[in-house]
């Protein structure tokens, strides 16, 4: 059974009534634009079949009883604070309070297929399945437009994350059948057509099962560091950056400079990578991927081994192109791929990780999905 499907009897089983409402919300996979969301700049994600969901109702008074599917329960108030895998709950009922909603108690209930620490968004598909539950059970008039932002702030502020705004935006916002084109400043959005299975290609994911590697500490490094180029540069955010040669020029240290070089070329290649797929030339966007990955290794600095070594071995059994996808230091790699290639590059992945000695990987197609949704 899925989560989605799980959820209402583990909610029933947990409280002895039926849930009043279920709400679900999917991971993501970003097809290409890493680390330019926190730079004001593009991403082109996609949500996966993954699904975390949430069963709730409402309770007297302001206390709110969760229970998760292989974690446990907590209960707290307003005023308590909240840690560990809680917090992106309590964060959520925290962020709507600061937007002006009044949430009601609740019991809570989740469920999720999402894996855990591989770079699909967990985090954003908890926040913003618990978010659509509570915005509901609040009876709150809340625009979606305004639903990423409070998420994001719940992972900024409540759980101290300093995530950009791409994961809950994917999350909410998908479509199934396309990629989301997001510009980060505007919050413009664009559906993007993506049917691989018209023309034979898939997406494969290979979860590498690396553990990240210092992740929340040399994410924030990266960041404050492209934050102060930009300040040296005298532009608001690097996606302002326009002469690339000359902005380098000016930076005063070859890390700055690598960075920034990313960023700026990251944009580009996501700007690419629309126009290609606007024109239905999708396996025309491989040599994207793979030059993505290599800015994230040599530029940015932010994958590992395993990963590096899914890429080669990806496009060595015939990827059309491939990169790691999410924040770094572990996680996953995507590789398009003629569809009857699943097994094929999925074996050369595995036989490559065992000759290394690395733990094995899974791997699984990545067909794109729809946002967060209420079920009943």
């Amino acid at each position: 059974m899925t989560a989605v499907e799980r959820v209402p009897g583990v909610f029933e089983s947990q409280y002895g009534e039926a849930p009043a409402l279920v709400w679900t919300a999917p991971g993501r996979v970003n097809l290409i634009g890493e680390h330019t969301d926190y730079n004001d700049g593009f991403v082109l994600p996609f949500a996966l079949p993954h699904r975390t969901a949430v069963a709730a109702s409402p309770v007297d008074g302001r206390e709110w009883t969760v229970f998760s599917e292989g974690t446990g329960s907590i209960a707290f108030t307003a005023s308590d604070r909240v840690n560990d895998w809680g917090a992106y709950v309590a964060g959520v009922v925290w962020a709507l309070g600061e937007a002006g909603v009044q949430v009601p108690g609740a019991r809570l209930a989740i469920t999720s297929d999402v894996p855990e620490g591989a770079g699909l968004s967990s985090s954003a598909a908890l926040e913003c399945a618990v978010l659509g539950a509570l915005v509901d059970l609040a009876g709150a008039d809340l625009p979606a437009s305004r639903w990423p932002r409070i998420a994001q702030r719940a992972e900024n502020e409540y759980v101290g994350a300093p995530t950009g705004i791409m994961d809950q935006t994917a999350s909410l916002r998908c479509r199934a059948g396309h990629a989301l084109f997001l510009d980060c400043r505007s919050m413009a959005t664009e559906h993007i057509p993506f049917d691989l299975a018209a023309v034979d290609l898939a997406i494969l994911v290979i979860d590498t099962k690396a553990p990240h590697r210092h992740t929340d500490g040399e994410y924030g490094v990266r960041r404050r560091t492209c934050e102060e180029a930009a300040r040296i540069l005298g532009v608001p955010a690097l996606r302002d950056v326009t002469d690339l040669d000359a902005s380098l020029a000016a930076l005063p240290d070859e890390v700055s400079r690598r960075r920034v070089r990313h960023v700026v070329t990251e944009n580009q290649r996501v700007l690419d990578t629309v126009a290609l797929l606007r024109a239905g030339r999708y396996g025309e966007i491989g040599p994207l991927l793979t030059a993505s990955h290599v800015s994230m290794r040599d530029d940015y600095e932010i994958t590992v081994p395993e990963v590096d070594t899914a890429v080669s071995a990806a496009l060595d059994a015939g990827a059309y192109g491939a990169r790691m996808t999410g924040g770094g230091f572990g996680g996953c790699v995507l590789a398009l791929i003629d569809a009857p290639a699943a097994e094929k590059v999925g074996t050369a992945v595995a036989s490559a990780f065992a000759e290394a000695g690395f733990t094995a990987p899974a791997a699984f197609p990545a067909v794109p999905s729809g946002g967060a949704t209420r079920l009943s």
